[in-house]
């Protein structure tokens, strides 16, 4: 059954909590706002800082399914919209020449319904229940800049023009939400018809939130330990800083390992579950895992 839309910002933020997604003022404004205008959401940041997984709660929130398009170099319109059955098509051609069936009658129908292959897009506007999904563009940096083009007519009119077939309207828009890491510049054109904002790396508060909400089993002072380690990687010089996602999958694996506090040996054993990089890894094994966890010790003893 699909929920009724929030009727705050408050609200908002309320129900994403209920469903352990633990959201900034900011982004539950504008999702809020994404949701009241039927704006689509533009959210950009760094990789596993919680994109999708708004998306993902947003469907739950509202109680509709999700339509995801994973975006990746070479996707084209076939891939994400629609494309023709074209094998169908020909055993159609082959049955009428066969059978002596009216050519013109054939003719009319090859770009019909039946012949309509419908990929992400065309299912979200267009969906069989009639009940309007999340459609998540995810990725969208992936994808090669021309791509972007084939975007703005649903993006400002919830619609998709199918030459052979005619035109394809949302009767009721669906909840959009596009994610980029930033690996490229969005064109303009794009951001102009969305709702933006920067999901940033959350504070050490916000941080112990989502891991008490995620992995709710971790000790809280392993909880403390791991988000203040976390907290002062990022602010080191690495090629990929760890995500919100990385936060959690660590605890889970330093649980898994039966750990009660970071020690160096554990840390400098796990790295590989936080960090994605040799380089970053090598930088940070050893003496600066150690000079880390001593400068964390020394903050947190009573004065």
């Amino acid at each position: 059954m699909a929920s009724a839309l929030p009727a705050s910002i408050d609200e908002t933020a309320a129900r994403l909590l209920a469903l352990d997604y633990v959201a900034e003022r900011a982004l539950a404004t504008t999702a809020f706002l994404a949701l009241k205008l039927e704006r689509p959401l533009f959210l950009e940041g760094e990789p596993g800082t919680g994109k999708t997984e708004i998306a993902k709660a947003l469907a739950a929130m509202l109680g509709r399914p999700l339509v995801r398009l994973q975006c990746h170099e070479g996707l084209d319109l076939a891939g994400a919209a629609y494309e023709w059955n074209y094998a169908r098509q020909m055993l159609e051609i082959r049955l009428a020449e066969a059978t002596g069936a009216d050519r013109e009658r054939l003719a009319a129908e090859l770009f019909g319904e039946r012949f309509l292959i419908r990929r992400a897009l065309l299912q979200a506007l267009d969906p069989p229940d009639g009940l309007p999904p999340v459609l998540l563009i995810d990725e969208l940096d992936r994808a090669d800049e021309p791509f972007e083009a084939f975007l703005l007519e649903v993006l400002s009119d919830f619609q998709i023009t199918i030459p052979e077939y005619g035109t394809v309207r949302a009767t009721a828009p669906p909840v959009v939400v596009l994610t980029s890491n930033r690996t490229r510049e969005i064109h303009d054109a794009v951001k102009r018809r969305c709702l933006y904002h920067w999901v940033g790396f959350p504070d050490a508060e916000r941080e112990r939130a989502i891991l008490a909400r995620r992995v709710p089993g971790a000790p809280e002072a392993l909880s403390r330990g791991i988000v203040d380690f976390v907290q002062a990687l990022r602010a080191i010089e690495l090629y990929k800083l760890p995500g919100i996602a990385e936060t959690i999958e660590w605890t889970r694996a330093l649980m898994a390992l039966d750990a009660v506090e970071l020690d160096p040996a554990t840390v400098d054993d796990t790295l590989g579950v936080l960090l994605k990089y040799q380089d970053d890894i090598a930088r940070v094994q050893g003496a600066e895992v150690a000079r880390l966890l001593q400068e964390l010790r020394q903050a947190a003893a009573p004065r």
